[in-house]
């Protein structure tokens, strides 16, 4: 808690604007938070508001009432805890940042309607294009990234392709509706489309091949018509506009003309909420899908298709092991005995559920006692799944206790990302630093203790780890504001790196935890068996279709 003095200096800040707002969609919640511009480590208030895609005619998404309702919420959360801690509402802040989400497809015509519904990220129906891209331009097209879903678009000849005046992700719509600007973050972008790390812009050469093939496809069809504008860390994407005021806040208090930072994706709003945007550093992020990011030193030798090439906020370039389904299952299980604490009349919290799974796995075996957890409630590319079927797989000699069944869900969180984090250390790529950050990571030591086991690497949490993305943005934020006031932009020195270390991460504790070499032999074991069980994960897709699915 903040004593009297800080409390009424945090109050002027708020009244006075001299703070950060940041609003970020990830897959299962939109959080913003709000922090403090004279120090960016600060929390001063948060809000929330659960949300959940819908599989629609065989496509994951979000409809864009949804997008707005959640907000508002988020927003009108965050309002009033401002209130219930300051005794103020906040009318205005020094800069706003909006997170979300990567990749994905949200198509616009010139009357701004959304052509088709949002495709996700979780779709993986773009097997064609991504491989006929991958080999057009030699490097990784992963199927989420919004390229392959514009392609398959044209591939497939759908209808709407001729009216396509522009795409975006869903972070770029969200600042496009509130600015009325159509830009999007060089992280962001790298998700949508290559992009040349000397230029920090789409790679004009691919942009070119692309063109030519869409020419004989899509005529009419250029990607420097129809993809936004890609700005880097610091720079100003525009203001507040009266309508986007009203939109964010219908209660009327929020006021126009606050500036934004770029809008980025969740991938680089995670580096920055671990302070890992410079080379050598890494973080792994944990939510409905997982990743890790590895800022690189070098080009990788040759392509991966377990690996993206995207970037930093700052362009800086970034591998990228991206797994589609992250932390979903476990949170279904926790929601099962949740249920049943309830049923026998005990009524547990779900973060007391939580802790007492995790504090249980602790004793599990360092194998998991053989038993195995696939987490695939959506496809798989890393591991060539274009659908998924959880699953909990066990032999009549597995030790099947409570604690290596909630291990073997915390090993499955971690099975894809470990196979993806292998071929990056086949490339003699080193790392000086690990961080995690995501909800799973709030019951200390253990996720942690787990994953540090999987990489075979420390891996260290900061207090800020179940805040994630929408902190990031926030800073990223906080960022914009101070270079617009000169105080700090690649121009005058103080490179993102930079003030990440001094302004928000110099007084900050983290908790590392190094791998214990019983962990690391356990996790070896589950996952040569992990790799080998695909077999069973793939035959369960094989004998159970979804419903409205054709043979």
């Amino acid at each position: 808690m903040p004593t009297d003095e800080a409390a009424a200096r945090q109050r002027d800040a708020i009244l006075g604007g001299r703070t950060s707002l940041g609003l970020e969609l990830g897959s299962t919640r939109i959080k913003a938070c709000l922090i403090d511009l004279d120090d960016p480590s600060v929390v001063l208030a948060v809000g929330a508001h659960e949300w959940e895609n819908e599989f629609v005619d065989r496509v994951w998404t979000y409809s864009l009432d949804a997008v707005w309702s959640g907000l508002q919420a988020a927003y009108a959360d965050l309002a009033a805890d401002v209130e219930r801690r300051f005794g103020v509402r906040p009318a205005t802040y020094g800069a706003i940042g909006v997170s979300a989400m990567m990749h994905g497809y949200l198509a616009f015509d010139t009357a701004d309607a959304l052509l088709v519904p949002f495709r996700t990220w979780r779709n993986t129906t773009t097997g064609p294009a991504a491989a006929e891209l991958t080999e057009l331009f030699g490097v990784n097209i992963p199927l989420r990234w919004s390229i392959a879903h514009l392609h398959q678009a044209v591939i497939d000849d759908e209808p709407h392709v001729p009216r396509l005046h522009f795409l975006t992700t869903l972070a770029g719509y969200v600042h496009w509706r509130l600015t009325d600007r159509t830009v999007v973050g060089v992280g962001d972008a790298s998700g949508i489309f290559p992009i040349d790390t000397a230029t920090k812009d789409y790679d004009a050469e691919l942009v070119a091949r692309y063109d030519r093939l869409a020419a004989e496809r899509a005529p009419g069809l250029t990607l420097g018509r129809i993809l936004p504008e890609v700005l880097v860390a610091g720079q100003p994407a525009g203001t507040l506009t009266p309508e986007g005021a009203a939109l964010l806040d219908p209660s009327g208090t929020l006021r126009p003309g606050v500036v934004f930072c770029p809008p980025e994706g969740d991938a680089g709003t995670g580096m920055v909420a671990t302070d890992s945007v410079a080379p050598r550093t890494g973080n792994v992020s944990a939510g409905t899908s997982i990743f890790a990011m590895v800022v690189l030193e070098r080009p990788l030798a040759r392509l991966h298709h377990e690996l993206d090439l995207v970037t930093t906020p700052a362009g800086d370039l970034v591998a990228m092991v991206h797994c589609n389904n992250g932390a979903s299952e476990l949170a279904a299980w926790a929601g099962l005995f949740s249920r049943f604490s309830a049923a026998a009349g005990v009524g547990l919290e779900t973060d007391a559920v939580y802790e007492t799974l995790f504090r249980e796995a602790l004793g599990g075996d360092s194998d998991a006692g053989g038993l195995l957890a696939y987490n695939y409630l959506a496809g798989e590319p890393i591991t060539g799944l274009t659908e998924g079927r959880p699953l909990v797989v066990r032999t009549p000699d597995s030790r099947f206790t409570l604690g290596n069944f909630v291990r073997a869900q915390l090993y499955g969180v971690f099975g894809t990302l470990a196979l993806g984090m292998r071929v990056l250390a086949g490339e003699g790529v080193q790392l000086d630093r690990m961080f995690a950050h995501g909800g799973m990571f709030r019951t200390a030591g253990v996720a942690q203790r787990f994953l540090a086991g999987a990489l075979d690497a420390p891996v260290s949490v900061a207090q800020t780890a179940s805040e994630g993305g929408a902190w990031g943005i926030a800073v990223l934020a906080a960022y914009t504001a101070d270079a617009a006031s000169g105080t700090a932009d690649a121009a005058s020195g103080t490179t993102l790196d930079d003030y990440l270390r001094t302004r928000v991460f110099g007084g900050f504790a983290f908790e590392t935890t190094d791998p214990h070499p019983d962990d690391v032999t356990g996790f070896a074991a589950y996952l040569e068996r992990y790799r080998t069980g695909l077999a069973v994960e793939r035959a369960a897709v094989e004998a159970t279709p979804l419903e409205g699915a054709t043979s």
